[in-house]
């Protein structure tokens, strides 16, 4: 490709470790040069371990590196937008992890600096990707005329949370919605690529447990431009840990786990159950940073955009009931 864009990590935490950090060391053409951790010696770690050639305890330094042309933001949703602004002011491509932001004012404030720039602005949803996901998509062909999706999404108290002890996705003032703001994007995102953005959506969401001070316990209905329906409920303090997508079509059927990625997506049409079982990669974001790479040297269009991405902020808000404006 006759070029090489080096990228720099803020935060290089557990999802950098095998999610997404190596994806950038495997992507011809993409280099990881740098990475940033508050804490010194975890960033020095980091950068031994998965051979990067330097490592900062200070953002600004990283952004202002002149040679890293990129910046993963891959820090908790509370400074994505604290960040991104600074990497739009200093002219450089972005990539933020999932969710874009805390809610949709911060969605849109960040993609107006990067659009008044002429910057590229990516967001890790990379399901869009996944060989997995692309078959759901295939096979919608085939299920006659998409009528509903619904969810259910259950998890089992954890340890942390019964012990007391701080974690940031459960933190209102970092995640209103607590871990649906961490998942539920994932989902939204995949339903908007599959059906169309969404018109209208109302839901609740309250703290049942007491555990923590962000939602835990949420419902909502929707419906896309496509004028398919949806329904979901999302709870994290069931008996049981379960994750059901139902797709219903005029003809048959889809059924798939939006994480459980040992379950095989079924298709049930005239009677007979296909399955079909495909397993995400190594490094779970390798096709996404592909595309990335692909989007930036021009072979093809990167599946998403900043705007697609603050659109799920928007449903979310709705739902947990975070302040948002009209999208």
């Amino acid at each position: 490709m006759g070029k090489t864009i080096r990228w720099g990590i803020i935060g290089c935490g557990n999802v950098t470790e095998l999610k997404s950090g190596p994806a950038y060391q495997k992507t011809d053409g993409f280099e990881l040069v740098a990475v940033m951790r508050r804490d010194a010696a975890l960033a020095e770690d980091y950068a031994k371990r998965h051979g990067v050639a330097r490592f900062y305890t200070d953002a600004d330094l990283l952004i202002a590196d002149p040679e890293v042309d990129a910046v993963y933001i891959a820090t908790p949703p509370d400074t994505h937008a604290f960040y991104a602004l600074k990497v739009a002011a200093a002219g450089k491509i972005c990539c933020i992890e999932k969710p874009m932001a805390r809610n949709y004012i911060e969605c849109v404030t960040i993609c107006e600096a990067f659009e008044a720039k002429g910057l590229l602005l990516f967001i890790a949803y990379y399901r869009r990707t996944l060989e997995k996901f692309l078959k759901v998509k295939e096979l919608l062909a085939e299920i006659g005329e998409m009528r509903s999706v619904r969810w259910q999404l259950s998890r089992v108290q954890n340890q942390a949370d019964l012990s007391g002890k701080y974690n940031w996705r459960t933190d209102a003032k970092v995640a209103p919605g607590g871990y649906f703001d961490d998942l539920a994007s994932h989902g939204f995102d995949l339903f908007v690529f599959l059906f169309g953005q969404v018109k209208a959506v109302q839901g609740i969401g309250i703290n049942q447990q007491g555990l923590y001070s962000a939602k835990d316990a949420l419902s909502a209905s929707w419906l896309h431009d496509s004028k398919v329906v949806g329904s979901a409920n999302w709870n994290f303090g069931s008996s049981l840990r379960e994750d059901i997508v139902e797709l219903y079509g005029s003809h048959a059927k889809i059924t798939f786990s939006m994480f459980e990625n040992h379950l095989p997506i079924v298709m049930e049409k005239e009677g007979a159950a296909q399955s079909y079982h495909i397993a995400p990669p190594e490094n779970i974001q390798l096709f996404h940073v592909a595309a990335m790479r692909d989007h930036l040297f021009g072979i093809r269009d990167y599946p998403s955009s900043g705007r697609m991405a603050a659109h799920v902020n928007w449903i979310m808000d709705q739902i947990s009931g975070s302040v948002s404006e009209r999208k």
